[in-house]
């Protein structure tokens, strides 16, 4: 639970558009004016469907891809700003901020840990790397001891350290992967669906790992998954993602029994539940159609083709997202009725 009401990220109508040579207009619109923030302290689960833009996200709050637009506000500072004209476009040139000090305070957890990992580096080498470019050894020694206990609290041998990446499994590698992140000691970390590759009976260790790391050494998530059971059990506030916008954002308990947007609902109505009886009455709600393209989203409501209650003001006009409810945030016409 976050230990104080103080917001330690904020974003405000960020977008990131990759341009495709030799195509005219913006490219593909990964992420499309999202706007949340996160207390300190707490964990923000986002879900969605794959290529909705979960990744990009996470990567472009971290500036390891730079933003199309918007802002970017990490306690208080603004790491990146370019406000948006009314027609969309980007003011001018975001102002030039030297990111070395967040790279220590934000950090990420890879999804794939096997790709993420240097293979001709050992295990000490890498998660030492972070340790050398932020001068926080004061020696060899304490270098060593450092590396040491990162290993000890993932739960690894501190002679893994020697070792190579492809001499470990995937639960290993991830362990690697989440002792880096902490080698420097970081505040926010982004968690990439850092178990969705992962066998089912390894994801619950990590999962419990990371929630005993953040007790421990109060970090503040923002966890990014499409196993909604998963990021049910771990978020204290949940966004849903459609097509590079954020369509739906609440408290965890309060999303999950009473979601008001229809895509929220769909989702929730494919989350296997462990009751056979209450299985076979619950309704599954099956969208029809496919996910349009980021290059060419629909106008209006991004989810309208494929909404069951869609409407024609739906097709034409883009809701407001805006609360509806107390912390209760969605973006949908027929709510506004």
């Amino acid at each position: 639970m976050a230990n104080d009401e103080k917001i330690l990220l904020e974003i405000k109508d960020l977008r990131k558009y990759f341009p495709i040579k030799g195509v005219k207009g913006p490219g593909v619109q990964a992420v499309q004016d999202v706007s949340f923030y996160i207390k300190k302290g707490e964990t923000l689960g986002l879900v969605g469907e794959s290529g909705c833009g979960k990744t990009t996200l996470g990567r472009t709050i971290l500036r390891l891809y730079e933003p199309t637009g918007g802002s970017i506000i990490y306690d208080g500072v603004p790491i990146y700003e370019n406000p948006l004209k009314p027609d969309g476009t980007p003011a001018g040139k975001a102002k030039a901020v030297n990111m070395l000090p967040y790279r220590r305070k934000m950090q990420i957890i890879f999804q794939d840990p096997s790709a993420s990992l240097d293979p001709r580096m050992t295990v000490g080498e890498i998660i030492g790397e972070a340790i050398d470019i932020h001068k926080l050894a004061s020696g060899k020694a304490d270098r060593a001891d450092m590396i040491k206990e990162l290993l000890r609290r993932v739960g690894l041998n501190t002679e893994h350290a020697n070792r190579y990446p492809h001499e470990f499994s995937g639960g290993q590698q991830q362990r690697v992967g989440i002792a880096r992140a902490l080698a420097v000691k970081p505040e926010f970390i982004v968690c990439d669906e850092p178990i969705s590759a992962l066998d089912v009976s390894i994801q619950s260790q990590v999962v419990n790992m990371l929630e005993d790391m953040q007790a421990d050494m109060g970090l503040t998530y923002l966890f990014i998954a499409h196993d909604l059971s998963v990021v049910r059990h771990i978020s204290n506030r949940i966004g849903v993602m459609y097509l590079g916008s954020l369509v739906e954002l609440g408290e965890s308990y309060e999303l999950n029994r009473h979601p008001i947007h229809p895509y929220t609902q769909t989702l929730l109505s494919a989350v296997p539940v462990p009751d056979p009886k209450l299985s076979r009455t619950r309704q599954r709600i099956v969208l029809q159609g496919d996910i349009p393209s980021p290059m060419n989203p629909p106008s209006g409501c991004r989810f309208h083709t494929r909404c069951p209650y869609a409407t024609e003001k739906c097709s034409q006009e883009m809701p407001k997202f805006k609360e509806h409810e107390p912390g209760h945030w969605a973006a949908c016409h027929l709510l506004d009725q």
